[in-house]
């Protein structure tokens, strides 16, 4: 072998979430050690129903920095306190794991795929028109639960549709990978980012319903717009098309592999899909007016599932298997969330979560209530390209902005908003975001021609958003 042979460089690739949460954790700790310690006084919110720091109050205390076994405790106690057996995040993760079995319920019945064929079927020759009927149906998806991982299995039915309807790639993996990606930018009772965000803030996630269903509407209706356009385009050009140089090695790899086959849509299907509709619904009803949390809401979706089980026929043996895997599929959601927590235990018991929120307070205190929420959206744009889980996001920067937020007088539940706003817009572009670089390998779609597609629809996506954050905070 020669010795100047060079070696083969292995890629670079990107550390997991899990990864970037536990190396935060063990930089929290170190700072621990060099910012100084502090505490602001407390008092009642009565709209939060919990005590919040005082603007103006904060003093210098005793320091408690954290060492090697804080280290290694902060992920268990991000779940729960060892010590007083008090919940921190446990009551989160173990609704994490009821909805995943929920959902992975209603997948098993085939409702979902049946559904969508459906409509395929009743547009086929009108195939303009599934472009905002899909969208429509993916951002449901992404705005109810959080669909992102589940789109993946679409992308094999779309694509030779759209390819023989004489549109492209490109149009295929936006209808799915854009469709449920803005429904999850504009969050309503999404639990992995609305819910656990609002729960970390200290508010009801109800709370700023309105605003984020504004922001869905005009932003799914930009985006179904943009797609449209963009398809006649190429059907009216195919050299128009950003893979036109692709074309035939698409066509011939997709349409060949095609086999045309369709799930009846029976009317089981239908009362399923009816079910799994009208829960998110009563979910929002018990918490509005039930006084619903994490508890009750996780004994409803097994309650649903358990219903939806039965009337699909699914078989105790099918069911048990289709929920415990969307349980286990979800494992690491429900572990992200304790990880995540974990930095503020850490920063907590090192007392300087009140000295960052110090700093951030004195960072804010010369701008008005609009900067400040167009600012906050900014950082969280930032971050989620460092930490693309909505989940492990939102428990890592909600307990610190979310007070932050009290002292420049804007709601929390605005801060919630401009998080998940943030983070559903750069999860559609995230190369550290799985979903989208999985979307555009199975498309065939170079990561760069998807850029050169997206940019001018964020531009617009952003506009919209900043342009809600700012109305709403001037109005409330």
């Amino acid at each position: 072998m020669d010795d100047h042979e060079p070696r083969a460089v292995r890629p670079f690739r990107f550390p997991t979430a899990f990864t970037i949460l536990f190396a935060l954790i063990i930089l929290v700790a170190a700072l621990t050690w060099i910012i100084p310690a502090g505490q602001y006084e407390r008092a009642l919110n009565p709209a939060l129903d919990r005590d919040v720091p005082v603007a103006g109050t904060y003093a210098e205390v005793e320091p408690n920095p954290q060492g090697p076994i804080d280290i290694l405790m902060a992920p268990i106690a991000g779940l729960y306190d060892p010590a007083t057996n008090e919940a921190n995040a446990i009551d989160v993760a173990v609704f994490v794991l009821m909805i995943g079995g929920f959902i992975s319920v209603v997948s098993a019945t085939g409702a979902i795929n049946a559904g969508i064929g459906w409509a395929m079927t009743r547009l086929e020759g009108r195939e303009k028109w599934m472009i905002p009927v899909l969208m429509g149906v993916f951002a449901f998806g992404g705005t109810t639960y959080g669909m992102a991982e589940e789109t993946l299995a679409f992308y094999g039915l779309l694509i030779p549709i759209m390819l023989a309807a004489r549109y492209d790639a490109v149009t295929a993996v936006a209808i799915i990978l854009l469709g449920a990606g803005v429904g999850v930018l504009g969050s309503t009772v999404n639990a992995f980012a609305t819910v656990i965000a609002s729960d970390a803030a200290g508010v009801p996630f109800t709370q700023g319903l309105g605003l984020r269903l504004v922001i869905l509407a005009l932003c799914w209706l930009a985006s179904v717009i943009y797609v449209m356009r963009y398809a006649e385009k190429v059907r009216k050009d195919p050299t128009k098309s950003l893979v036109h140089d692709l074309k035939a090695e698409n066509e011939a790899h997709f349409l060949s592999a095609h086999q045309g086959e369709r799930v009846t849509f029976t009317g089981t299907h239908k009362v399923v899909l009816a079910l799994f509709g009208a829960s998110f619904l009563i979910m929002v009803w018990g918490v509005v007016a039930g006084g619903w949390w994490m508890g009750e809401m996780s004994a409803f979706f097994l309650g649903m599932a358990i219903l939806i089980g039965i009337v699909a026929r699914s078989g105790e043996k099918n069911f048990v298997e289709a929920f415990v895997n969307g349980a286990r599929d979800l494992l690491g959601v429900a572990l992200i969330i304790g990880l995540a927590r974990g930095i503020v235990v850490v920063m907590d018991a090192g007392r300087i979560t009140d000295t960052v929120l110090h700093w951030a307070e004195l960072s804010v205190g010369g701008l008005g209530e609009v900067a400040f929420i167009n600012v906050m959206y900014w950082l969280q744009v930032l971050m989620s390209f460092f930490v693309p889980s909505s989940s492990g996001l939102a428990v890592l920067s909600m307990p610190i902005m979310a007070p932050v937020a009290d002292f420049a007088g804007v709601g929390r539940d605005l801060v919630v908003t401009a998080y998940q706003s943030a983070n559903g817009l750069v999860n559609l572009i995230n190369p550290t975001f799985a979903v989208v670089m999985g979307a555009l390998a199975i498309g065939r779609v170079p990561y760069e021609r998807w850029l050169r597609f997206m940019w001018p629809l964020l531009a617009v996506l952003t506009l919209i958003i900043m342009v809600s954050l700012s109305l709403a905070t001037l109005i409330a």
